[in-house]
């Protein structure tokens, strides 16, 4: 029987998903996500409903953060930005060791729902939160790298009570994408669920650089992708 609880962060996209069935081995997994105005908020939450389903997950929280659609400064929350398109250049990683941020980056917005992941983690006893974030092989946003996480752990180490015991588990952090998409086939994760399209919501743009990152990761572990394209 799992024993501990551990608050899985699920976009609804393919990282978290996989992130979630990683952590459903070992733990009883709750569900958050998080809308922040983002372009596909409804097609993002209702991929995290299904794949919710999918796992019989009993606790689940959708919160929104319409903040950081007011604050702007991505191409995600402000419908004036628009959403670039992938090229070549842009899929070689990690862009972190560069002055390059793509943007689609929203500012900090993963300290946002660390932070409210921590405050439910309190309260239902939770001590793990996984979170599906891709330091190596991703779009090379900030709040994406290792040490961004160890030091949250830090933060929450001294911003919590003395007894609470709380850890940020990254597993796909230094993962390639065609790695990811090995694990979640070998794990059954529903990936036919998932979404990641920054701009379109019926069918996956296919140009933007979470679809061409996804199908990258698909075409080099030599599968299909399970969700339509335009």
């Amino acid at each position: 029987m799992k024993a501990d609880f551990a608050i899985v962060l699920v976009s609804g996209g393919m990282d978290s998903c996989v992130c979630a069935a990683i952590a459903d081995r070992n733990y009883e997994i709750a569900f958050l996500h998080v809308n922040y105005g983002q372009r596909t908020e409804a097609r993002e939450l209702l991929a995290f409903n299904q794949i919710a389903d999918h796992y019989q997950v009993g606790k689940r929280l959708s919160v929104s953060l319409e903040h950081l659609k007011v604050i702007g400064g991505s191409a995600l929350t402000d419908s004036k930005i628009p959403v670039p398109e992938a090229d070549s250049l842009s899929l070689q990683a990690p862009k972190f060791q560069s002055s390059y941020i793509p943007i689609t980056y929203v500012p900090f917005r993963n300290a946002h729902l660390l932070s409210i992941a921590t405050s439910w983690a309190e309260v239902i006893g939770a001590s793990k939160i996984f979170i599906g974030a891709v330091e190596e092989d991703s779009s090379g946003y900030p709040d994406c790298r290792e040490t961004f996480y160890q030091a949250f752990n830090k933060v929450i180490e001294v911003g919590t009570r003395p007894e609470t015991r709380i850890e940020i588990v990254t597993p796909l952090i230094h993962m390639k994408k065609s790695e990811i998409v090995k694990i979640g086939t070998d794990l059954g994760a529903p990936l036919d669920l998932t979404w990641s399209c920054y701009q379109n919501s019926d069918k996956a743009c296919g140009r933007c650089e979470s679809c061409a990152l996804r199908l990258k990761g698909f075409r080099d572990a030599g599968m299909n992708d399970p969700i339509p394209y335009e």
